[in-house]
């Protein structure tokens, strides 16, 4: 995890940030049923950095929130290894074919 370190030396939140996104987006992509996972894209992403993280292990998790048949609309929330939350985003995201 060092690489992944700002110069902080805390987790940097271009990372964060982009765990937040892929959770969501999975939980998105769930969201329209069907095998394979439906195929989604990030229209906006709002990422609030809450605590810091210097090592260890962290566990993003999406849920969605609520859309339609093309645009779903997803939270996600980052968590260190004691459940410390760390980042929250939410975001909308488009179906794709």
């Amino acid at each position: 995890m060092p690489h992944h370190l700002n110069r902080n030396e805390s987790l940097h939140g271009g990372i964060l940030a982009m765990m937040l996104d892929s959770a969501a987006g999975f939980a998105a992509s769930l969201s329209f049923g069907g095998d394979p996972l439906a195929r989604v894209v990030t229209v906006s992403l709002t990422t609030q950095f809450v605590a810091a993280v210097q090592a260890g292990r962290v566990v993003a998790t999406g849920n969605v929130a609520g859309g339609g048949r093309r645009i779903t609309y997803a939270d996600a929330e980052m968590r260190d290894a004691a459940g410390t939350l760390i980042a929250k985003a939410s975001g909308v995201f488009k179906r794709v074919s």
